[in-house]
């Protein structure tokens, strides 16, 4: 741990253990400068506490760069409830162990806010919301903006448009291929939005439901274990991270890596390797910008549905200006995206 802690650059990690399931509980704040930390909570088993407090300051810095790379005035921050098993807790065991992370939250005075994230919700917001103030995206019934997945598939469909404008010519989507790997709540909504575009969407999930589900409406299904291999235009990971590395790249059969899953790259240099291949990547910490425009903008900026629609539109503009810098510079679009948002955060004055 102390390893990791020396070779971070981020501010500061907060660390919390709940005694009574022995849960570890890591708040990681990789800047503020453009403005307080705020970022998802991700609830989930890891094999060792370092784990955690690995992926929690991974998390934070995508933030940080998201943020950034779409002029929305905070800084990266990131939440990580280890649990000691794989077991997801339920009823009163949740709800406790969600206003023991609240109180956890209030400590820091306002450094950092929460977000839904992996394996929690709005309405785990709601809870939350019971015992601390720093939260956003609680469902609509308790006055936040509610689930923020539908508008994160928008504007990865925004990107995608962008980057295939850039691949092939033109962002007309019509007729062509997209493999979306994830059919949750970002990967389910995408799949529709293609649907109405006349994509050919191919469509995978470790769930045996989901793809039942997929099935009957129609949409044509892949192991998943084929879905990096399959031909196609665009490949859309929005499941979990890590899954282009040197292993994989190799193998893709894509023009176009577009979508929402955070943290794809295993490393930042598969972004050299990929460009080398001439797949086109756009970068998963702008791409799928689109949730923290909505409980962001919805409701701390009060922006108008019409406001909010424009600035999702913005994300394609953003993933475009990448690709030209990446070209001018003769870099990777990660590198290329990463110096958009470090310009940006550090021409920020210092807070006090």
């Amino acid at each position: 741990m102390e390893d990791l802690l020396a070779s971070w650059d981020g501010e500061s990690v907060s660390v919390h253990r709940d005694r009574e399931t022995d849960t570890w509980m890591f708040i990681c704040v990789h800047s503020t400068r453009l403005g307080s930390a705020a970022g998802g909570t991700r609830m989930k088993h890891y094999p060792r506490p370092t784990d955690a407090l690995a992926d929690g300051m991974r998390l934070s810095e995508a933030m940080s760069l998201k943020f950034a790379c779409v002029d929305f005035p905070h800084g990266g921050g990131k939440a990580v409830i280890a649990l000691p098993t794989p077991d997801i807790p339920r009823g009163d065991a949740r709800r406790r162990l969600l206003h023991e992370y609240g109180s956890f939250i209030n400590s820091l005075g306002g450094l950092y806010s929460c977000a839904p994230d992996m394996n929690t919700s709005a309405v785990d917001m709601d809870v939350i919301a019971e015992v601390s103030p720093y939260v956003f995206c609680k469902t609509e019934a308790a006055g936040g903006s509610g689930d923020t997945a539908p508008d994160t598939a928008v504007g990865v469909l925004h990107g995608i448009r962008a980057s295939c404008l850039y691949a092939f010519g033109s962002d007309d989507l019509s007729q062509r291929t997209v493999v979306v790997q994830g059919a949750g709540g970002v990967g389910g909504r995408l799949i529709e939005l293609l649907g109405e575009e006349d994509v050919n969407v191919i469509a995978t999930d470790i769930e045996p439901h989901r793809l039942a589900a997929l099935r009957d409406k129609g949409v044509q299904c892949v192991a998943a274990e084929d879905a990096l291999a399959t031909e196609c235009d665009v490949l859309a990971p929005c499941a979990t991270g890590g899954i282009i590395n040197s292993r994989s790249i190799p193998e893709l059969r894509c023009r176009v890596i577009a979508g929402a899953a955070n943290n794809q790259l295993e490393t930042p240099g598969d972004a050299d390797l990929l460009r080398k291949r001439g797949i086109a990547y756009a970068p998963d910490f702008v791409i799928n910008a689109g949730g923290v425009l909505h409980g962001g903008g919805l409701e701390e900026q009060h922006w108008t549905r019409a406001e909010l629609d424009a600035k999702l539109l913005g994300i394609g503009t953003a993933v475009t200006e990448i690709f030209d810098r990446a070209d001018r510079d003769g870099i990777s679009t990660d590198a290329a995206a990463r110096r958009i948002a470090v310009g940006r955060i550090q021409s920020a004055p210092v807070r006090s």
